[in-house]
């Protein structure tokens, strides 16, 4: 990193860029000093105090290395501190990853998340915690609940999946490297084991004006994804059929004005490099077909979905289709049609910095609060932090500015 790049980061972590006066302003800081240690795959919620907190896993790698943990962090508002991290979840011995969390209307605190079986995402066994006392800023949450989530995709699985999977390329050129995979697939699907592991989590659930709970689940196995939902906020879990399509995982999963759920997902699979998305009319239990997004472009990563207080939607991702060194907020008018009004967290030169995995709430107050995997370049190695970014939506709506 040069020191001009080097200097602007500096500036960015610290709140320090300049803006015009009076003019709606992005704020943002480092949650934590920047470490050696792997710090990714962030969650924040509001807890009903008006206090933030963070979620993320830590560690010296991810699937592969059995010190992966799982930590928080609480933004204090009244003395605008974040606290030291303290630890949210630890299966000694494995993994714990790719964690989500979600305040019910109950306001009980979920996280949710897999702990990683034999040191392959394809032996994810998916776990969540409820608390109800969790605002207390460096407190662990008083966890009162902790379950396994049992995966048990319906019996018509396997005949599910070669039929969308059929469906999906009949109108593509199907390479070798394309038929292998669905090939595998399908093998995949017939053995009853391998079909109920290897699912996890990475955006927010979602809670429907019914009560019903959807969390988006995807398999690096499949490279595919799923909805698990309850109705008696976790008595009684049931399964969508697959969401499948070209390599579709990690479902961010947002409610249009009709009552149709909508699925953005990251694009693992060949160019076009876009957003995926598939549409549920049923509350999230069946999912129709995939398709690319006519504009959204995405690099192979995370991204979420919202929608916001006054019925539009808010966009977090990468828009870019092959780094990561650039994070976008884009406003939609048309429940996702359309973007066309984009502003950015991050954006900086190939190389110099890499900006992921992003999380993003509107909290009562009306502000929009964002965490991010913030990956830096320095002279000892790549050195880690989560990074939170807050800022009105007017910010945004001055994107003519950029």
């Amino acid at each position: 990193m040069n020191l001009t790049n080097a200097l602007t980061s500096f500036l960015a972590a610290a709140c320090l860029l300049p803006t015009a006066k009076g003019a709606p302003t992005l704020i943002s800081e480092l949650i934590f000093p920047l470490e050696h240690w792997h710090n990714h795959g962030s969650c924040i919620v509001e807890c009903p105090n008006g206090n933030l907190l963070v979620c993320w896993f830590h560690g010296s790698g991810e699937r592969k290395e059995d010190d992966v943990l799982i930590r928080g962090a609480h933004y204090d508002r009244t003395s605008g501190k974040w606290s030291d991290p303290f630890v949210m979840a630890d299966t000694p011995g494995f993994p714990d990853t790719n964690c989500c969390m979600i305040i019910d209307p109950q306001k009980r605190l979920w996280l949710l998340w897999p702990t990683i079986q034999a040191n392959t995402w394809e032996s994810a066994l998916m776990k969540y915690k409820i608390a109800d006392d969790y605002s207390t800023p460096g407190m662990v949450p008083d966890w009162k609940v902790e379950k396994v989530l049992h995966i048990k995709p319906g019996d018509d699985f396997p005949e599910t999946v070669r039929k969308k999977m059929a469906a999906y390329m009949s109108n593509k050129t199907l390479s070798p490297l394309a038929i292998s995979w669905a090939q595998k697939a399908f093998d995949q699907a017939d053995d009853k084991l391998t079909r109920r592991l290897g699912w996890f989590t990475r955006a927010h659930p979602l809670i429907t004006p019914e009560g019903r709970m959807v969390v988006g689940l995807y398999s690096d196995g499949f490279s595919f994804s799923l909805a698990a939902y309850t109705d008696d906020w976790g008595d009684n879990w049931k399964f969508s059929d697959p969401i499948v399509g070209g390599a579709n995982i990690q479902p961010s999963i947002f409610r249009k004005k009709d009552g149709t759920l909508v699925a953005y997902m990251r694009d693992n699979g060949p160019p076009p490099k876009r957003v995926h998305v598939s549409e549920s009319k049923d509350n999230g239990e069946t999912w129709g077909m995939v398709h690319d997004h006519p504009v959204m472009k995405n690099p192979g990563a995370g991204l979420e979905v919202i929608t916001l207080a006054d019925g539009r939607c808010l966009a977090i991702y990468n828009d870019t289709e092959d780094d990561r060194n650039q994070l976008a907020v884009s406003l939609s008018n048309d429940e996702g049609e359309t973007w066309p009004l984009t502003r950015y967290l991050e954006k900086v030169r190939k190389g110099d910095g890499r900006f992921h995995y992003p999380s993003i709430i509107q909290t009562q107050d009306g502000h929009l609060h964002a965490t991010y995997s913030y990956f830096v370049p320095t002279p000892e190695g790549e050195r880690k932090s989560i990074k939170h970014a807050s800022f009105p939506l007017e910010w945004l709506l001055d994107a003519d500015e950029e």
